[in-house]
């Protein structure tokens, strides 16, 4: 694996857990009345997205359980369409598809 790729996993990584533990303890409700914790999330989002698009192809070949396309398409929804963002999607993001991607990411970075 290139150095660069390990280093994008790890920021990855880093983002994921930091947005997941962003909202630990919380609700949706919280989430949505609370525009700071969720502006702090969407940027975690944004990061896990920006460096999984500058993965190489051949690491993304590798680790084909990482939804890359997914990830990537969702930082790009994020970046471009800022002003119609479904925060309920980015809560279920969140709260049950980060956690599977930290242990996915866990794996590869260990």
């Amino acid at each position: 694996m290139q150095r660069d790729d390990e280093f994008r996993l790890k920021h990855m990584l880093e983002a994921a857990e930091e947005a997941v533990s962003f909202i630990k303890g919380k609700s949706l409700d919280d989430f949505n009345n609370n525009r700071q914790l969720a502006l702090a999330v969407l940027k975690d989002i944004e990061i896990i997205g920006e460096a999984a698009n500058k993965v190489s192809k051949e690491t993304q070949l590798q680790h084909k359980n990482i939804p890359w396309a997914a990830i990537i398409g969702m930082r790009h929804r994020l970046i471009h369409t800022y002003f119609d963002i479904n925060f309920e999607q980015v809560w279920k993001t969140t709260a049950e598809e980060l956690p599977v991607l930290i242990q996915k990411l866990q794996t590869i970075v260990d």
